[in-house]
């Protein structure tokens, strides 16, 4: 693949000039103040929420996650697909109707076009749920409109539009928080926090283990449905046929097929690999950096729709001296090791969504010695970030105006380790990575990776000519 002037590349230096941009506030439309910081004197001392997306991960987490909250109301939704905009209104309304004892208690606003939802009076912050290749555009066009935002996990497809999300979010001042809940969940935090307080002894290796997806056939050319906006779906990826398991399926909510098309996901190495990579970054200490090194080998199917990676071996050698390695053969989880001993996290089995491939992990929290694990942490020892509800953390930071546990550049940086993986495993070669500049050395052809073409009219590079 060679560099070409097409591609959208973005530097450190262009977006620090948007601080100035987002110190006048209003220079691309009106900063909206969360009505919960006027007090009792606020027509709602809620959070007005919108949603865009109405999926899977959407009814699997983030609405359930977010609407529980009494912090919290939602206002609109938005959706591509009219018939998820349809079953997202009544599981809203619904929910809000048990919980209130009447039917008209609320009645949220649909829309088609995320651009028409940003220009309703009154919202406050917007959550987006959707495939992976329209996560930045969105982040970035929600905190332009002054919305603070909490996006699904990974934060970008490419290391240009991570870069621009974390930039812009600092820039304009807004709430952000990723779905990394597994900062949320005590197991993580404890692992992290002994291995940083040196229990375990010097760090020098982490292992992680992620799944793997299987291939596909090839798949027939199908009609488009009519409830189904298709280029938009597409966004800013190559124009392409429809078929279902492209997409997702149009009867039910179990796992879609972009999941394993590259155009629109990179695989299981950002799909788990973003939560894991991030509680790696978080226990090693190097959430705002990345490699020195890295190179991954991978199989890459030959033919069929389905074109993510299958098997693969990861190696990255970090600034510290740790040797990071993630390998589809390894038990789901993370695996701190030092030269005293070793602690092991994992979700214990659990799955982010129901339709996830399972884990079988085994405990939660373990250790080589148990005497690790019942360790206490002093008071003058480090204590990591405590956030006990992931959704629930960023209403609070909303409201506090404080960031919430996991902020848009430790997002960006966790990503992008996924990211370099995956470029490595592409060019199947070793490649070097400069953290501090964003760049390989002396490498053309992976640097021309660090983006994507974008199909217009979509994409972040029309957003970011605004500033």
């Amino acid at each position: 693949m060679k560099p070409t002037k097409s591609s959208f590349q973005i530097s450190r230096r262009h977006f620090l000039k948007a601080s100035a941009f987002g110190a006048m506030g209003a220079a691309a439309g009106p900063l909206i103040v969360p009505s919960t910081l006027f007090g009792q004197s606020a027509p709602s001392k809620k959070i007005q929420i919108a949603h865009i997306g109405c999926g899977r991960i959407a009814r699997d987490m983030d609405l359930p996650g977010i609407i529980k909250h009494d912090s919290a109301r939602y206002v609109a939704l938005c959706d591509l697909d009219a018939k998820r905009l349809a079953a997202g209104k009544k599981y809203v309304e619904d929910y809000y109707a048990k919980k209130t004892g009447s039917a008209d208690a609320v009645k949220v606003k649909t829309f088609g076009d995320y651009r028409e939802l940003l220009q309703m009076p009154g919202i406050d912050a917007v959550a987006i749920s959707t495939p992976d290749h329209w996560h930045a555009e969105l982040v970035i066009a929600a905190a332009l409109a002054g919305k603070d935002v909490y996006v699904q996990k990974p934060l970008s497809m490419t290391l240009a539009e991570g870069r621009a999300v974390s930039d812009v979010i600092s820039a304009k001042g807004r709430i952000f928080q990723i779905g990394s809940q597994q900062r949320s969940n005590t197991q993580f935090r404890t692992g992290c926090e002994l291995v940083r307080n040196g229990r375990i002894g010097k760090l020098h290796t982490v292992k992680i283990g992620l799944p793997s997806d299987p291939s596909g056939a090839v798949e027939p050319d199908m009609p488009v449905p009519p409830n189904l906006n298709y280029d938009m779906w597409l966004g800013p990826t190559p124009q392409v046929p429809y078929t279902e398991k492209r997409v997702h399926p149009q009867n039910d909510f179990s796992r879609p097929g972009w999941l394993r098309i590259d155009s629109y996901c990179l695989g299981m190495i950002t799909g788990w690999g973003s939560h894991h990579v991030d509680i790696a970054h978080w226990g090693m200490d190097t959430e705002h950096t990345g490699p020195l090194e890295i190179d991954g080998k991978a199989t890459f199917p030959k033919s069929g729709l389905w074109n993510v990676h299958g098997d693969y071996h990861i190696e990255a050698k970090y600034a510290n001296g740790v040797n990071l390695i993630i390998d589809h053969t390894f038990t789901n989880g993370v695996e701190f090791i030092g030269e005293d001993g070793w602690i092991f996290v994992s979700r214990g089995g659990g799955q982010a969504t129901a339709s996830d491939p399972a884990s079988k992990t085994g405990k939660a929290l373990a250790a080589s010695d148990e005497k690790i694990l019942k360790s206490v942490i002093g008071p003058n020892e480090v204590h990591l970030y405590k956030s006990a509800d992931h959704h629930g953390n960023w209403l609070e930071s909303i409201q506090s105006r404080k960031p919430a546990v996991t902020t848009a550049e430790v997002a960006h940086r966790s990503t992008s380790t996924c990211i370099l993986s995956w470029i490595s495993m592409k060019l199947d070669r070793k490649l070097r990575w400069d953290p501090v500049k964003e760049e390989f050395a002396g490498d053309a052809e992976a640097n021309a990776m660090r983006s994507r073409l974008e199909r217009k009219p979509y994409g972040i590079g029309k957003l970011i000519k605004q500033i």
